[in-house]
């Protein structure tokens, strides 16, 4: 089968897969994208004296401090995630639950180390997805008059927030390795520049869906680690984080590239 064959039957396999699940995919986005704050923030509840002595410990601040600290990381991350679900007052829970994102880097010291800043920017490119969701295509400053080449800031969302995705997957690349982690990463690299220049996008992004989802399973598979070790909470944090991205590229799917994209500027031609 030709290259361009083959391109055409996967495309058509997407597109059937996006008619099955339609219904069901934005939802299961919206899940998958607060997951990580929804684990954490029962994280800060179940385990709210650890919490409170690990940050005493490395900011010595006080116990009125760390107190309020994750009492705002518990209450702002789990009043997000269900208003997120319940699809009330969604600008605001995006709002909230980035907040949360730029204070847990800068207390964690996350600032300092790349990976994990680049996947908390990754997490904050999936709020930037759904904040997109939520608003209306913008309107211009002159209502019911159309205006060449207007962009409405949903689709410099939409922009943003698919760069921002593609940062996680910068992170899992292997500079080191053999030949199959050398066609890994160069399949890899191929789908995340195509889905930040919105070319092919939901065929690209379906398959970093499917492909970061064996990843995660494989290689943060915490359930297999005892609980006691610190080893668990380390995988269970990545796979929520990762899973928190899939979310994202989710949305990418239901909602595709939006205006400022090669997908929407081949029907132009």
């Amino acid at each position: 089968m030709a290259p361009r064959d083959l391109m055409g039957a996967a495309e058509d396999l997407a597109d059937q897969f996006l008619r099955v699940t339609k219904r069901y995919l934005p939802h299961l986005a919206h899940l998958c994208l607060i997951s990580t704050f929804l684990e954490d923030g029962l994280r800060m509840w179940l385990q709210w004296n650890e919490q409170r002595d690990y940050i005493n410990m490395s900011w010595g601040c006080g116990m009125f401090l760390t107190t309020v600290f994750v009492l705002v990381n518990m209450f702002g991350q789990l009043a997000g995630c269900v208003l997120v679900l319940t699809r009330k007052f969604v600008p605001y829970a995006c709002l909230g639950l980035f907040m949360i994102i730029v204070l847990q880097t800068i207390v964690y010291n996350i600032l300092w180390d790349l990976k994990f800043l680049m996947r908390n920017l990754a997490l904050g490119g999936g709020l930037l997805l759904l904040l997109a969701e939520s608003r209306s295509e913008g309107k211009s400053m002159f209502a019911g008059v159309p205006s060449a080449g207007e962009r409405s800031p949903r689709q410099y969302m939409q922009l943003g927030g698919r760069i921002l995705l593609i940062l996680m997957f910068m992170t899992l690349l292997r500079y080191h390795g053999g030949v199959f982690e050398m066609c890994q990463n160069i399949f890899g690299l191929t789908l995340i520049i195509l889905v930040a220049i919105g070319f092919k996008t939901k065929l690209a992004a379906l398959t970093l869906v499917f492909s970061l989802m064996g990843i995660n399973v494989i290689q943060n598979a915490f359930w297999t680690v005892p609980s006691y070790r610190p080893l668990h909470d380390f995988l269970k944090y990545d796979f929520f984080q990762t899973l928190s991205v899939v979310g994202g590229l989710l949305l990418v799917v239901a909602l595709g590239p939006g205006g400022v994209s090669m997908d929407e500027h081949k029907k132009k031609w």
